[in-house]
């Protein structure tokens, strides 16, 4: 367990970083914005489903898997309107914040999984976890800004999502999470991820901005999250 910590806080660290990276190049928000919809997208079609899938074994058929997915985009899609009628009060880009930030503690809880399976798996976990902590905090970062927040909110947020994956292994240590909960829930944030990067983060990108630009750097978020995913290779635990 203590390794698995450690390697929660490299999981802040990375987070973090890559916060602070969008933050730094605000300017030029319309192309991180952009790369985010890729890594999002990617996220859930190379990293949460798949795991989902194999997590899910015997007990989740890759069709109940699916079936979880699209409850996950659908239920967002519901609570996004509602957002949508409660805007002041509740800003849409604090609600995908919170969606992240959650996200982000459950690949703490697949660290945390993992490792109670077996050093070996744990690792492997680990690799695909920081692989893509570090597009988690620039995504974190852009909605928050995109909707308007201020840097210090949106720094708030940040640290919010960085803690999370910490906060995760924590809670492996007392709440063993078997594999068919583990493969419904993943698949949940996969529609979750999904709806964000499709619905939200693609058209505000792609809004009053060259299109070329920012449909190269969609294709590349998702290139570079297939990539990494593709060298580490199947990361369920």
């Amino acid at each position: 367990m203590m390794l698995a910590t450690l390697i929660g806080a490299a999981a802040f660290a990375s987070t973090l970083l890559g916060g602070l990276l969008a933050l730094r190049l605000r300017d030029k928000l319309h192309l991180i914005l952009g790369f985010s919809a890729g890594a999002v997208v990617g996220v859930a079609f190379f990293d949460l489903l798949p795991e989902a899938i194999a997590a899910g074994g015997r007990a989740r058929g890759p069709a109940t898997v699916v079936a979880w997915s699209a409850v996950g985009f659908l239920a967002y899609l519901v609570l996004d309107r509602v957002q949508m009628f409660h805007r002041e009060s509740a800003p849409r880009g604090r609600f995908a914040a919170v969606v992240l930030c959650i996200h982000s503690l459950l690949d703490g809880i697949a660290i945390g999984v993992g490792f109670q399976s077996s050093r070996q798996i744990g690792l492997i976990v680990t690799i695909a976890v920081l692989t893509h902590d570090f597009s988690d905090g620039i995504n974190t970062m852009n909605v928050v800004l995109r909707d308007g927040a201020k840097r210090r909110d949106a720094l708030r947020w940040l640290l919010a999502d960085a803690i999370a994956p910490l906060a995760g292994v924590g809670l492996t240590a007392l709440v063993p999470m078997p594999g068919g909960e583990f493969a419904t829930a993943l698949a949940l944030f996969g529609g979750f991820f999904l709806y964000i990067g499709a619905s939200d983060l693609i058209p505000e990108s792609y809004h009053a901005h060259p299109k070329f630009l920012t449909t190269a750097m969609t294709l590349a978020g998702a290139a570079v999250l297939y990539g990494a995913i593709q060298l580490i290779g199947p990361v369920s635990p």
